[in-house]
């Protein structure tokens, strides 16, 4: 049994009403639809810088330590009583200060024992003279002998001898007075004293302190046999040009990052290889006026004066890495992008060496890496070069590792 009641109520006001808003809906989806195909999203916009060739300063930079260019053993040279020491442990002390005194009393009784005995050979001397000068007109006149003459002469040369032996014990005991102070032959660093004040010194205790001078200092650093190679094989193939001489400077970087105010040169490499370490030793020498540096003070050295010739350098987050290599996204015809192997060097600061894959005139991509294609269109802009540096915060990694890192490669 039919109901037309409720068939009427199924199409009433609501039903109609629903059924506007649905087209209304639908009509507005296809509107919306029809107007993302007219207007396509615009291509993102990525910062490239441009390839250039330059020829760009270098450094390598290694783990050193200080070393005193001359360190010096104060001994005592003469045996007795130490009676005082007359300077600051572990200040820095100058050349001719005294540092000991000695109890010279015996040696002050024993030099002038010496002279005493020096008067009293020249006095002999002086009698002998006068014999021989007595003697000789006598043997002339034949008033006395050739025997005689003979013995005159002996006691003057005798008596001669007995004075020069006499005049060397005066300076002998000349000398083992002086030693008793104790002097510094050298300006720099002292240590402790050794021994206590009123210990008898002799031979198996002389070591009373050590001085190690500070200007010059002498900073040691060792290159491995692989970075030896390395740094034989790029001057080889040109990627790397030697100072003239082979003359490196060398500046020093303290704890703390802050640069030390003078550079070295390179004074000593050794000749052969440390058969533990399989490191090849490199001294610098360089001045340390102020005393800035002490000795076996851990620095870096920091080796300068090599060029790159030709370098290409891009900013290291313009390096990508998957799984097969290192690469790069360049900017090509059109402006669409492609997917550049690269090979790469050494750290330089923020940016990294190109060694291959790059050349000059290119454009390679900084910012905007993350949704790149290859072959896709993109917008151009120039790198700024102030809010790159502000951005980029680059890992501050010992040149070392990074040396490793390209021996490995």
């Amino acid at each position: 049994m039919r109901c037309p009641h409720n068939q009427r109520i199924g199409r009433g006001p609501s039903f109609w009403l629903a059924m506007m808003l649905a087209a209304a809906l639908l009509q507005s989806g296809c509107q919306k639809k029809e107007e993302s195909k007219a207007t396509p999203s615009p291509p993102p916009e990525v910062s490239v810088v441009g390839i250039t060739l330059q020829d760009v300063p270098v450094s390598s930079e290694f783990v050193a330590q200080t070393q005193s260019s001359q360190l010096v053993n104060i001994q005592a040279r003469v045996s007795g009583f130490l009676e005082r020491r007359m300077y600051v442990e572990g200040s820095v002390v100058k050349e001719g200060q005294a540092l000991f005194q000695m109890d010279d009393k015996p040696f002050k009784a024993q030099l002038a024992q010496a002279k005493a005995a020096l008067e009293k050979q020249e006095a002999a001397l002086e009698t002998a003279r006068l014999n021989l000068e007595r003697i000789k007109p006598l043997v002339a006149q034949n008033a006395l002998s050739q025997k005689d003459l003979d013995d005159a002469t002996g006691n003057y040369q005798s008596s001669q001898a007995a004075v020069e032996q006499a005049k060397a014990q005066v300076e002998t005991e000349e000398l083992n007075l002086s030693y008793t102070t104790i002097k510094s032959p050298v300006t720099g660093m002292s240590s402790s004293a050794r021994e206590a004040d009123g210990t008898y010194i002799n031979p198996q205790n002389s070591l009373l302190t050590t001085v190690e001078v500070l200007s010059p200092m002498w900073v040691n650093f060792s290159l491995s046999e692989n970075q030896m190679q390395r740094h034989r094989d790029q001057i080889e193939k040109g990627l790397l040009l030697p100072p003239k001489d082979s003359s490196y400077e060398v500046e020093i970087v303290l704890v703390d990052g802050s640069i030390f105010p003078y550079r070295g040169r390179i004074t000593f490499a050794e000749p052969a290889y440390n058969p533990q370490t399989g490191t090849f030793l490199i001294r610098a020498s360089v001045e340390n006026p102020e005393g800035i540096l002490r000795p076996n003070q851990y620095v870096r050295a920091r080796l300068m004066g090599a060029v790159r010739p030709k370098a290409v350098l891009v900013p290291q987050r313009a390096v990508q890495q998957d799984s097969k290599s290192q690469y790069v996204w360049v900017v090509g015809q059109g402006d669409t992008v492609e997917k550049r192997p690269v090979k790469v060097g050494d750290w330089h600061g923020d940016q990294w060496f190109i060694t291959e894959g790059l050349h000059a005139g290119e454009q390679v991509v900084v910012d905007g890496l993350l949704m790149l294609q290859p072959g896709m269109k993109v917008r151009v802009k120039p790198l700024d070069v102030k809010t790159a540096a502000n951005a980029d915060s680059p890992p501050k990694a010992p040149a070392e590792i990074a040396e490793t890192a390209t021996d490995d490669r």
